[in-house]
């Protein structure tokens, strides 16, 4: 079983309540291999929602507002919801301040990436869970 973006899923979550479909990750979902999540919501964030980017261990909205304790209380729900389902990989969504793996934007809200992972990649990874991207996953 895997965790995988609610957004990649073709559930419209994102921050500008949109989805970013993967055909991949939606034929996981079909087949019942893969949980879709979006940590953002299980935070406590609405859809759709102001921008945000990591800013060091801190994640900010576009318009300065630390958002930082949604996006933890997120992640660990995603957490909590793999280690029931005994998830030992995640496919999530590039560059988000949530899910993004090995490369995030850098809180500038400029476009400019910087290596990193978002709040709820890097909680995953610690715990031993595999993350891929949209990107770089292979079935």
């Amino acid at each position: 079983m895997k965790i995988v973006s609610a957004c990649l899923a073709d559930y419209k979550c994102n921050w500008k309540g949109e989805s970013k479909p993967n055909e991949k990750v939606m034929k996981l979902v079909k087949r019942g291999e893969a949980i879709p999540v979006c940590p953002e919501q299980l935070g406590g964030l609405t859809t759709p929602r102001p921008a945000a980017e990591q800013k060091g261990d801190k994640v900010f909205t576009i318009d300065g507002k630390d958002v930082t304790q949604y996006f933890v209380r997120g992640a660990h729900e995603v957490l909590r919801i793999a280690v029931i389902y005994n998830c030992t990989e995640a496919i999530l969504k590039s560059k988000s301040p949530s899910c993004g793996c090995r490369q995030i934007y850098d809180g500038t809200f400029t476009g400019k990436l910087i290596k990193g992972n978002g709040i709820t990649a890097d909680l995953l990874v610690a715990n031993g869970i595999k993350v891929y991207t949209e990107e770089n996953f292979r079935l």
